[in-house]
């Protein structure tokens, strides 16, 4: 396991921990050094902007959907190559998906990692009280080690000074850097979160910006010495590729600005069990690529580029014939809203998508629902047996609108469960098509993977 590493932390959210993080990426990277980032949870949205500050792919670290076992693998065989790997946090460093334990936080990612914690602080109005913060997060887990502090939104050079002398005077880990309140350029915000640097022309002079500002307020020669001291001693798990492989498939991905919502390592898991990945875009092409036996239709932004993907009236036949032909088709979130019959933006406007499943959609202006999802398949489908466990992620501003699935025998494929214990049938299943507003996480359930190959290289063979 590579040695440097280091995970950003904060007291809570909204401390500027990913601009930190995307400062200090992009500033080790143009220092020539090979950084390999991965963000902590689920989110989509921070690895894209990780990905482009590290000029490498940011992976998902998420030990609830996963495991301890898995996740020191993936780290393992990420950052070989890297000279240092930085682990931006999730929320607070101790949230996660339960607050009685540090399951699925920062802190859990920490420990399984042995890697030590920068934690950053909000400092304004604070002198003092910085070290009594710091002291509980400090002690709070024994098995848990704070390298450093970085003080965000400070005052003065005296403001600096002063919180640098109270966790010195009380035995803390050490002041690595005091950023001045607006010295961080802003992000962009959407309404998904935060703006891709993919989708819609995120500047890369920001990144540099970002760099260039916590270069000059934070010590990133102390950061770097603090990710040396990293334990060697972080689990060691059998490699994750799938022996010996027979089934091999070709699976069409849906990636471009309206659907690029997937975990990288859900893409690898499907490769490593034998799935040829075939990019296509529904915004842009006409047709389908050649010799697919099946499509994987994940998560993104459908609702802004709506009439374009309505307009694309090749691509929705194809897409319908594709389905027709009795051959695999998965969809996630945006996916779903995508293989629905219409779309209703949040200006009521409707635009026609492929209209294969027995309902509509449309945009709310709030937050339609958030958070873990455990589910139990209802029936035989293509990832198992009724029984099987998958754990995956929801988030979405939509709803579905009008369904007619009752009558036109669609199925409910999962029943799901939330941390706060509601529990409700989910998805659409008629025979070759299945889709879900779960972004499900394949490293949950290798087995049900493997029933997903081979299930698609049956249905191709039937077709």
């Amino acid at each position: 396991m590579a040695n440097a590493r280091i995970v950003i932390a904060g007291t809570s959210s909204g401390v500027g921990k990913t601009s930190i993080t995307l400062g200090l990426a992009r500033a080790l990277s143009d220092s020539g050094r090979t950084v390999q980032a991965f963000k902590v949870g689920p989110d989509f949205l921070d690895p894209v902007l990780l990905g482009c500050a590290s000029r490498r792919t940011c992976l998902n670290l998420d030990s609830w959907m996963t495991s301890p076992e898995y996740i020191a693998d993936l780290y393992r065989s990420a950052s070989e190559d890297a000279d240092i790997s930085i682990i931006e946090g999730v929320m607070g460093m101790f949230d996660g998906a339960d607050p009685t334990t540090i399951e699925g936080s920062s802190a859990e990612i920490a420990l399984i990692l042995s890697a030590p914690v920068i934690l950053v602080v909000n400092a304004h109005g604070a002198a003092g009280s910085i070290a009594p913060m710091v002291k509980g997060f400090a002690e709070f887990h024994p098995e848990i080690r704070i390298a450093g502090v970085i003080a965000n939104r400070c005052g003065s050079e005296r403001h600096r000074d002063m919180l640098g002398s109270a966790l010195k005077a009380a035995g803390l880990p050490p002041l690595l850097g005091a950023i001045p309140k607006d010295a961080i350029p802003a992000i962009p915000e959407r309404h998904l979160g935060v703006l891709t640097c993919g989708q819609s022309g995120f500047p890369e002079e920001l990144f540099e910006r970002l760099a260039d500002s916590v270069a000059k307020h934070v010590d990133l020669r102390a950061i770097s010495e603090a990710a040396a001291t990293a334990s060697s001693s972080a689990p060691v798990a059998p490699a994750r590729a799938a022996k010996g492989i027979t089934t091999h498939v070709r699976i069409g991905v849906a990636n471009d600005s309206a659907f690029f919502f997937y975990y990288p390592d859900n893409l690898s898991l499907l490769e490593s069990h034998g799935a040829e990945l075939v990019r296509f875009s529904p915004l842009n092409d006409t047709a389908l690529p050649t010799g697919l036996d099946a499509l994987y239709i994940g998560g993104g932004y459908p609702e802004e580029y709506a009439e374009q993907l309505s307009a694309n009236a090749a691509m929705l036949s194809a897409i319908r014939a594709f389905a027709a032909s009795g051959r695999t088709v998965y969809a996630e979130c945006g996916g779903l809203m995508y293989l629905s019959r219409d779309l209703t933006d949040r200006n009521g406007t409707s635009f026609q998508m492929a209209g294969i499943l027995p309902h509509s959609t449309r945009m709310l202006t709030r937050l339609r629902t958030l958070g873990y999802r455990e589910t139990v398949l209802n029936s035989d489908c293509m990832f198992g047996k009724a029984g099987a466990v998958l754990r995956g992620h929801e988030f979405h501003y939509s709803e579905i609108a009008e369904e007619t699935a009752a009558t036109e025998g669609w199925i409910h494929p999962y029943r799901a469960a939330s941390k706060s214990g509601k529990v409700f049938d989910e998805g659409f299943m008629k025979r070759n098509v299945l889709a879900s507003y779960i972004h499900q996480h394949f490293g949950s359930n290798q087995q049900a993977l493997r029933h997903f190959i081979e299930y698609i290289h049956r249905s191709s063979n039937d077709s």
